[in-house]
């Protein structure tokens, strides 16, 4: 059960939407199944002689009384609050919806139990799965209710509603959700054929921008670069930007970063976008590879910042976390791209809670990401490494969440995981089904076994058993012709974390070694860098087109 508290000041615009047919005629029957008087509230859906006009009196009566002493209309007088089924629910007759909308006004301030100078409500039912409660904010006292967090209330209430209801169980929130498309945004997009509204898909492209570039003046340049509009506000007293809106191409309705998702603030984006000279941004690794293995090691220290980290300084790392993930679906494409695009939106939940971020603690990660937006894709085990550090962390965020009590972020880390997962089988079975196929001489492989035995012993007869075993002997035979030692190597990578809640332990230390440097290549570079090679010129900014939509196309189909 979903409620959705807004304000407002006209009381009779919004009883002619609920009472009139709807923007796609969608209303039903709509009919009062509550009020704070039943007969004193005229009911212009189901009484011939009951009009717009007496309704919106009644209720604003406590609102014009007070208008006459002080001269004008209190602002924002009028407030709203749909409380919506969740899909699947059984059917709820109009004496539980009227029991759901007052148990709604008691918890929210608006008309607290027993309290006769309570503000005036009614509850209007026009669809099976929904009801829309409309109050004016004025007491019989003419003071103002205390509504402070009425929505966090609301949907307190309705998470004890659904349990004594017998409903489906929704996640608890904490105020760091971002808000939801209104009814006129997604008819909007309906309208122009779009699959989103244009504040969901700005959101994502705010994001995917954030999450590669190293400056706020970058974040504004690159996404007035995808047809994206821009209006900064200016201080007028410093001058300075304190804040943005964006509008998508062709639009003209302008949403401002804050009211996108709550980290996308000017404020919030400065503290984790500090200006930076062009020198410092980053630089063509010498070994294309070379990002993607910092990434995968950065993946695995932040994993183990979850385990026993601050919350602060963990919270850090899970923005961190999300940044990387919007930069690896951008860098790796083909028929994995779209699972990695789901995995980076859904955990885009995920990054925010309650808990401030310490964002210079995730400075590694971070930087790593960003590393990510600018490396070339590297198809094969690498590219799959990354992804599958990116897989635990992932479950990793989830459990820190739930321990912690954040249901809807806890929710949003599992979704992220599933569509790694996705990615990961999609991905990965073909490359260990070839690496099998090149196993090396029995011989080699016996010797391979006894490196096993001797490097993890207390986990060997289910590395041998692993179905990726084979594979895992190909990977051996590659880094030992690279001129690794097998045990040692096995013995270095089974130590950066427990095996024993792995699966699949050979696939899993098959991963890691596939991330392990070239150690001649790494021999290689080092000679190179000391002889005065000259480096890399900076790559050009990734960011060419948006996430999911060019901007010629939105604009064409707008």
């Amino acid at each position: 059960m979903v409620p959705d508290v807004s304000t407002g000041s006209s009381i009779l615009g919004l009883i002619n939407y609920l009472f009139g047919k709807g923007r796609r005629e969608e209303h039903t029957d709509p009919h009062i199944v509550g009020a704070w008087d039943m007969a004193g509230a005229p009911d212009p859906g189901h009484d011939p002689n009951a009009t717009y006009t007496q309704l919106a009196r009644r209720l604003d009566h406590h609102v014009d009384l007070r208008t006459r002493d002080l001269g004008k209309k209190p602002p924002q007088h009028v407030w709203h609050c749909p409380v919506r089924a969740a899909p699947g629910d059984r059917y709820l007759t109009d004496a539980e919806w009227a029991d759901v909308a007052r148990r709604v006004v008691a918890a929210t301030g608006i008309a607290p139990e027993g309290d006769e100078k309570a503000c005036r409500w009614i509850a209007v039912r026009h669809a099976e799965d929904h009801i829309h409660i409309l109050a004016t904010t004025v007491r019989a006292d003419g003071r103002r209710p205390r509504t402070n967090r009425d929505g966090w209330r609301a949907q307190k209430e309705c998470r004890t509603i659904e349990a004594e209801f017998g409903l489906r169980r929704l996640k608890s929130g904490d105020l760091t959700a971002p808000k939801t498309p209104t009814g006129a945004e997604r008819a909007k997009a309906e309208r122009q054929g779009q699959e989103v509204s244009a504040r969901e898909w700005l959101r994502e492209q705010a994001y995917a921008v954030a999450a590669a570039v190293r400056s706020i003046e970058d974040y504004f340049t690159v996404l007035t670069s995808l047809g994206i509009q821009v209006k900064p506000r200016i201080g007028p007293e410093t001058g300075e930007v304190t804040g943005y809106s964006l509008a998508a191409p062709g639009d003209i309705i302008f949403f401002g970063g804050s009211t996108l998702a709550p980290d996308l603030s000017y404020n919030r984006l400065t503290e984790r976008l500090p200006t930076q000279e062009v020198a410092n941004r980053p630089q063509q690794a010498a070994d294309p590879a070379d990002s993607w293995r910092r990434a995968e090691t950065a993946l695995r220290t932040a994993r183990t910042v979850l385990d026993a980290g601050d919350d602060a300084v963990t919270q850090g790392h899970l923005d961190a976390y999300g940044d990387t993930l919007h930069n690896l679906a951008r860098t790796t494409p083909g028929p994995q791209q779209p699972e990695l695009q789901a995995a980076a939106q859904a955990f885009n939940r995920a990054r925010r809670s309650a808990i401030r971020a310490d964002h210079q603690a995730a400075n590694g990660l971070r930087q790593a990401a960003k590393e990510l937006a600018y490396a070339p894709n590297i198809p094969g085990g690498l590219a799959i490494a990354v992804v599958f550090a990116a897989l635990h962390m992932a479950r990793a965020a989830a459990k820190w969440h739930e321990q912690r009590g954040h249901q809807q972020q806890a929710a949003a880390a599992q979704e992220a995981f599933r569509h790694l997962q996705a990615s990961c089988q999609q991905t990965a079975e073909p490359v260990l089904a070839d690496l099998a196929r090149r196993v090396p001489r029995p011989q080699t492989v016996q010797r391979f076994e006894a490196a096993v035995r001797q490097a993890v012993p207390e986990h060997a007869d289910r590395i041998l058993t692993d179905s990726a075993w084979p594979a895992l002997a190909t990977t051996l035979a590659r880094a030992e012709s690279a001129g690794h030692s097998p045990c040692r190597l096995l013995a270095e990578v089974s130590a950066r974390r427990e095996l024993d809640t792995a699966e699949r332990p050979a696939e899993v230390l098959n991963w890691r070694i596939i991330a392990q440097p070239n150690r001649r290549a790494e021999a290689a570079r080092r000679r190179s860098s000391a002889v005065g090679a000259p480096s890399v010129p900076g790559a050009p900014h990734p960011l060419a087109t948006p996430v999911n939509i060019r901007p010629e196309e939105r604009g064409r189909r707008r």
